[in-house]
């Protein structure tokens, strides 16, 4: 089967769209990264794509620089146990975060947020958010 292997395994995609999320979380280049960790910023593209799979020792080292635990890049994976069904639905829950995080609004939006120390004015902000979403759904 040779369309197989061209096109990427659904854990490689999640995966490399975690990579991703967590960058520009933090406002890092893939130029960045990749120097990090000694390789082109044309290698993190692949990898952030699924197009490339990241071994095992790179990913230890991608969540040392990314300061995030190595199962944070599994988490919602496709096909995890406990997941509402195997298939796009999983793909597609990850994949409106890293849209979100990937826009100026989104990005802006994260780093103001994770500066609020007051986890009572976080959960205010977030009633606040859903109070105008409900209404928005409404109209």
């Amino acid at each position: 089967m040779i369309e197989n292997k061209k096109k990427p395994n659904p854990i490689d995609i999640h995966v490399g769209s975690r990579i991703r999320l967590r960058r520009t979380m933090l406002g890092m280049s893939q130029e960045k990264l990749g120097e990090q960790l000694g390789i082109t910023f044309q290698q993190i593209q692949k990898y952030e794509k699924g197009t490339n799979r990241v071994g095992a020792s790179r990913l230890q080292n991608i969540s040392g620089i990314l300061n995030v635990p190595v199962s944070f890049f599994f988490e919602d994976a496709p096909g995890e146990a406990g997941a509402a069904q195997p298939g796009m639905s999983e793909v597609a829950s990850s994949n409106y975060v890293v849209d979100f995080l990937s826009s100026s609004e989104g990005l802006q939006l994260n780093r103001a947020f994770v500066k609020i120390a007051d986890p009572k004015v976080r959960r205010k902000i977030v009633d606040l958010v859903k109070a105008i979403a409900t209404d928005a759904d409404v109209d």
